[in-house]
């Protein structure tokens, strides 16, 4: 049975719909992460799940039950936001307390509730303090025990991290993901960081103008995006985008990239890779996407063992990340960023000689953006 399950879901705001026919089911125990850029929706989606803004059509139902008109506490639910909103008059321990005496939990159930989460966050020795004296982080493990002292059907999660500094929302976002394997709760999430998605969900669902684009695994909406937009939001650095001229025929495609005042580069695509698509697309511009990934520094001892393809580049930016190296290098209409190891040898202006894993390629139509092969 699912969780929650959401079905053509719309929300007009005056003239402007800003959700668009939604549907997608959460399964129980399942963490699942809505991802897009700013305006996408959202945050929005999220607000109709919690009943904190009506929907304008379609409907929403949280374990088999149909909640799209009750409040938000009728719908069995415990919300995280992206402020702490904390009660500063109160303590730690009165802060997750409250929402259970509000619902006439007795004391005893309580205090045991309270114990439990703090125990589970490790705040144990700030329940007698008041938000004031607590950092950032510790005042979002409290937002957390607040919601986690109940056991509601979903979890609600707004952007919770959003408001920390790098690393602390690393630090937090691995311990969500501990809670969340311990716990086996149910949790929609939403982010605008295309990393937290990847790393904490089991399923992601990226919008784009009211519209859920793709809903798959973290793996899914990286390696298979089905189109443009997905493929350039999730990763970081994004896809590169190349624009090229497809030529040949089943068996024998090849990918002609024009490079300015140099020769042209042909780059086979991998008969394992073809799709019926690709017939009619030939003569025409098609968009390459590569990832910095897909690049790799050419190790000259092992030319022939070496998978991919051959090419060089003169490097124009070198940016070193500590773990590995970003070179940027113009190629065809415009620059790719390749990721190479932390040896790698090279300065501005010196041509380097890359593979590239044409087996990991994708191909996009220039004109709809949607997934070729």
């Amino acid at each position: 049975m699912s969780a929650l399950e959401i079905h053509e879901v719309r929300k007009d705001f005056g003239n402007e719909r800003v959700l668009k026919d939604v549907s997608l089911a959460i399964e129980s125990g399942e963490f699942l992460i809505l991802v897009g850029p700013s305006g996408c929706g959202k945050s929005t989606l999220m607000n109709a799940i919690a009943g904190l803004e009506p929907v304008t059509a379609g409907e929403i139902r949280i374990a088999d039950r149909d909640v799209t008109w009750l409040t938000p506490a009728e719908r069995d639910i415990a919300m995280v936001f992206q402020s702490y909103a904390l009660y500063p008059s109160m303590t730690v321990r009165q802060n997750i307390s409250f929402g259970l005496e509000m619902r006439k939990v007795p004391k005893a159930e309580r205090e045991a509730a309270v114990d439990r989460v703090a125990d589970l966050l490790q705040i144990t020795a700030l329940l007698d303090r008041k938000p004031a004296q607590l950092s950032g982080g510790q005042r979002q493990r409290v937002a957390m025990g607040r919601a986690l002292a109940r056991e509601p059907a979903v979890y609600l999660f707004d952007e919770p991290l959003s408001n920390l500094d790098a690393k602390l929302r690393v630090d937090m976002r691995t311990e969500i993901k501990k809670l969340h394997q311990r716990l086996g709760t149910t949790i929609v999430y939403v982010t605008h960081d295309q990393i937290e998605a990847m790393t904490l969900a089991d399923r992601i669902a990226v919008m784009r103008d009211g519209h859920i684009l793709q809903l798959g695994t973290p793996d899914e909406v990286y390696n298979d995006p089905v189109d443009i937009f997905v493929a350039g939001f999730m990763g970081s650095p994004s896809m590169n985008f190349i624009t090229t001229t497809l030529e040949g025929q089943a068996g024998d495609y090849r990918l002609r990239i024009a490079t300015a005042g140099e020769e042209e580069l042909v780059l086979p695509w991998p008969a394992s890779r073809e799709t019926p698509a690709l017939a009619e697309q030939v003569g025409r511009p098609v968009i390459l996407g590569l990832r910095p990934e897909h690049f790799s520094e050419e190790d000259r001892r092992l030319t022939e063992q070496a998978e991919g393809t051959l090419l060089e580049a003169r490097v124009s930016v070198v940016e070193p990340t500590g773990a590995d190296i970003l070179l940027n290098m113009p190629l065809g209409d415009g620059e790719v960023t390749a990721r190479v190891g932390p040896k790698c040898r090279v300065t501005p202006g010196e041509r380097l000689s890359l593979r590239v894993d044409m087996g990991r390629a994708v191909l996009f139509d220039s004109e709809s953006q949607r997934r070729l092969a």
